[in-house]
């Protein structure tokens, strides 16, 4: 069995976590971790990699390394921007799908494939936290298992968990 805990970053401002975002963070930190991990990453956005530091310091695993997937991290953010804005409040990823089915399908078959590569990186009977964003996160699980999640509130997450073979997707409760 490989585990990862797939995590949306908490609030920020810009490209840093707001006060808030920090905040957030440190309670994900006190009361919603499961170490050990064999790794944390990000997608390299520094928000996200600031809260990939804040979760591993409170893991007391500040030895364990905190790797940047590229490929978790669209190339395309403000198109994601204007879909979401344009399919309106609160829409999911088939939302944004009618007003840009091209960006969907494509992003959602990358964004997978990265999933699966941080999946086959965690050793067997091992978990890894990852921390991205929205809807993105949201599309990797598309891609990768098949089914569509909730849009992720900032600090949520969900767990992506892989047994003999079948990757399975879950709410990651706190």
């Amino acid at each position: 069995m490989r585990v990862v805990e797939l995590l949306r970053h908490p609030d920020n401002d810009g490209d840093r976590l707001s006060p808030d975002g920090v905040a957030a963070a440190e309670e994900i930190g006190r009361t919603g971790l499961h170490p050990p991990y064999a790794f944390f990453a990000s997608t390299g956005a520094a928000r996200a990699v600031q809260t990939a530091e804040i979760l591993r310091h409170a893991a007391a695993q500040d030895d364990v390394p905190i790797l940047t997937v590229g490929g978790l991290r669209s190339a395309v953010e403000d198109r994601w921007r204007e879909a979401a804005k344009a399919a309106g409040d609160g829409a999911d990823l088939e939302g944004i799908r009618v007003v840009d089915p091209v960006l969907v399908d494509t992003e959602t078959r990358l964004l997978g494939q990265a999933l699966r590569e941080v999946l086959d990186s965690v050793p067997d009977g091992g978990r890894a936290l990852v921390v991205g964003h929205s809807p993105t996160n949201e599309a990797a699980v598309l891609g990768l298992t098949g089914q569509v999640v909730a849009l992720l509130g900032k600090g949520e997450g969900v767990l992506v968990t892989e047994t003999d073979g079948l990757v399975q997707v879950a709410p990651l409760n706190r």
